[in-house]
């Protein structure tokens, strides 16, 4: 959060409250890119799109690595928009239940977002060929 060392002349609630009202004045995709373009710098609503990327991967319940795979969203970032997909003020939720997010791409259960994660082992994916030890592998040949 960002530190002043002045007060500003109007609570942060108020406006917040007046920043909601105006996104949801605008009524078409293009004026609300065009608003948020204004509003925010370009790293801003890179952090943004990233975090609105991530949603669907994380609804079809896919791993945090091959999201990042797929996306190039850091793991970071992908387990914050996973928290808040399950724990978080409902946003996320809401604008999934207005059809955001296309329906072939969303799971029927929203609630439950548990995302599978990758076992790693020395840098390998648990399971995968080659994952044993030396002394698993030579009790397995016997």
């Amino acid at each position: 959060m960002k530190r002043r060392s002045l007060k500003p002349e109007s609570e942060s609630t108020q406006v917040e409250e007046s920043l909601c009202r105006a996104l949801l004045a605008l009524d078409t995709v293009a004026e609300m890119r065009s608003f948020l373009r204004d509003l925010c710098t370009p790293a801003e609503l890179e952090a943004l799109i990233d975090r609105w990327r991530v949603v669907p991967y994380l609804l079809r319940g896919m791993a945090y690595r091959e999201i990042h795979d797929r996306t190039a969203v850091s793991v970071t970032t992908i387990g914050r928009v996973a928290r808040f997909l399950s724990q978080g003020n409902g946003g996320y939720q809401a604008a999934i239940a207005h059809h955001a997010v296309p329906d072939q791409l969303k799971r029927v259960q929203l609630k439950r977002v548990q995302p599978k994660r990758i076992e790693r082992r020395r840098g390998r994916a648990a399971g995968a060929p080659g994952t044993a030890s030396p002394a698993k592998r030579a009790r397995a040949a016997r």
